[in-house]
């Protein structure tokens, strides 16, 4: 079967092709570069460029996969979690398809689609094994027992971890979106050049906090000069990058022992910074499997999300046509 995925939950306006759940003919993702100016995202900005780029993004998809629409057997949307007016276009304008075609539709959770990303480029993953989303939006620990059935051990109480390096980037000066700008200083810099906080680190459970560690790094520059900080930048950078990603390396290592998974899958946008993709290797792979999807498959991306509806499909069937958004979704709702 193929499917089609539509994702436009945020700043990037996506169409795939993949067939059979596993195999990608095209992966077509524009990301809007118009919010640099604005420090962040505006939602209303976003949805008005997600309406100029939808159709061409999609027509741009089935003919890189070298298909018609009378090939496509099942269309999939992210339905939430995101903002909500980027989310009704990219769903509407799926879901408009399918009924005007006949094709079957199914909606699709976007942290879902994080899960499914990796399974588009491992085969061997346990079923039951250990995941962690780390985004922008989310940072969140689940077992995953098999797909659609999930345990969720804890998430962030604030700020996700791609948030708090977004806005890290921002204090330090370095526009937005920041956080790869950030990654590249830190490659340069000494990550014991000061130590920041490393948030319920020793507490007994896998909730993550990255609200400290932001407002830390704004009090340590407070008084600096131009010159000290443009000095001192890659050692903040770096020294920043190991307090946030230590926290994730180590919750996932005492889940990961306490439930006996020997698998672990890492997904979302800061899944493809460099140092915690060393930091997972250095401190588990002696005990345990590590999975990243490739540079592509981080970012928001339809392919992820028409695996996760091809998926989702095998279990319930197709979905409603009268689906609508929902920016807060949680991930057991679909």
């Amino acid at each position: 079967m193929l499917t089609l995925g539509i994702e436009s939950s945020c700043d990037e306006t996506s169409a795939a092709v993949i067939k059979d759940g596993r195999y990608i003919l095209s992966n077509v993702i524009l990301s809007q570069t118009i919010h640099s100016k604005f420090g962040g995202v505006v939602p209303e900005v976003a949805s008005r460029a997600h309406l100029k780029t939808v159709v061409p993004i999609y027509q741009e998809a089935l003919k890189n996969a070298g298909v018609t629409l009378d090939e496509i057997g099942l269309i999939a949307a992210t339905q939430g979690p995101g903002l909500v007016g980027p989310l009704l276009v990219g769903l509407t304008f799926a879901k408009s398809l399918a009924f005007a075609r006949s094709i079957q539709f199914i909606p699709v959770n976007h942290l879902e689609g994080h899960l499914s990303a990796n399974l588009l480029e491992h085969d061997n993953i346990d079923q039951h094994h250990l995941s962690l989303i780390v985004s922008g939006g989310h940072t969140i620990l689940i077992e995953v027992n098999s797909f659609g059935n999930y345990n969720i051990l804890g998430q962030t109480k604030d700020d996700a971890a791609g948030e708090a390096y977004d806005k890290v980037a921002k204090i330090l000066g370095l526009g937005y979106p920041g956080g790869a700008k950030l990654d590249k200083l830190a490659e340069k810099g000494n990550p014991n050049y000061y130590k920041f906080p490393r948030a319920i680190l020793n507490e007994d459970n896998f909730m993550f906090s990255y609200s400290g560690l932001k407002t830390s790094v704004s009090l340590h520059i407070k008084d600096m000069q131009k010159d000290e900080l443009n000095e001192k930048m890659n050692d903040i950078a770096a020294s920043f990058q190991e307090a946030a990603i230590e926290v994730l390396v180590e919750k996932c290592m005492k889940a990961s022992s306490k439930l006996n998974l020997r698998h672990i899958a890492i997904s979302g946008g800061v899944a493809a910074n460099s140092r915690l993709r060393s930091m997972f290797v250095e401190r588990l792979k002696p005990h345990q499997q590590i999975f990243f999807p490739s540079i592509e498959l981080c970012t928001d991306n339809a392919a992820m999300i028409a695996a996760a509806g091809y998926y989702r499909y095998q279990l319930d069937g197709p979905g409603d046509l009268t689906a609508n958004a929902i920016p807060y979704l949680n991930l057991a709702t679909i």
